[in-house]
C-alpha cells in the first residue's frame, strides 16, 4: 500500500504542479510521494483527530517537506525549482503563508474525498 501511496502524492504533486505553473521537476515528483505517504499514516494513526486538524498537520507536513527540499535543490544545487521569495511572509523563498493555506486546501480536500470513498465502500461490503 506505500508505494501505491508514494506513487501516488508523486504524480498528484507533479500533476498539481504542472497545472499551475506549466512545468514540474522530477524533485517534486519525489516530495510529493513522500509527502503523501508520511501525510497517509499520519491519518491513520490518528483516526479520531478532527478533519480541519489534520488538514492543518498535512498543510505543516507539505510545507516543512518544501522547506527541506528547498534548501537543497534550490539553495544548495541552484537548481531554482520555485522561488517564493517575492510573496509575502517568505522563508528564504523556500514557503511562504499562501502556499501553505494551499496545501491545506488539498489535504482538506484528500480528506473530505477519501472519506467519503470508505464510506462507499463499507456501504458496498455491508450489502454483499
Amino acid at each position: 500500500m506505500g508505494l501505491l501511496i508514494f506513487m501516488t502524492g508523486a504524480a498528484g504533486y507533479s500533476a498539481i504542479e504542472y497545472l499551475f505553473r506549466g512545468y514540474t521537476h522530477w524533485s517534486m515528483a519525489l516530495t510529493g510521494g513522500a509527502c503523501l505517504l508520511v501525510f497517509y499514516y499520519y491519518v491513520k494513526a490518528k483516526k479520531e483527530t478532527p478533519t480541519v486538524l489534520k488538514a492543518i498537520v498535512g498543510a505543516c507536513i507539505f510545507t516543512i517537506f518544501e522547506f527541506f527540499v528547498g534548501l537543497i535543490v534550490n539553495l544548495w544545487y541552484g537548481w531554482h525549482v520555485w522561488d517564493y521569495s517575492t510573496q509575502p511572509g517568505n522563508i528564504l523563498g523556500q514557503v511562504c503563508p499562501l502556499f501553505s493555506f494551499a496545501w491545506f486546501l488539498i489535504c482538506y480536500a484528500l480528506l473530505i474525498i477519501t472519506g467519503n470513498l470508505q464510506h462507499l465502500y463499507r456501504a458496498a461490503r455491508e450489502e454483499t
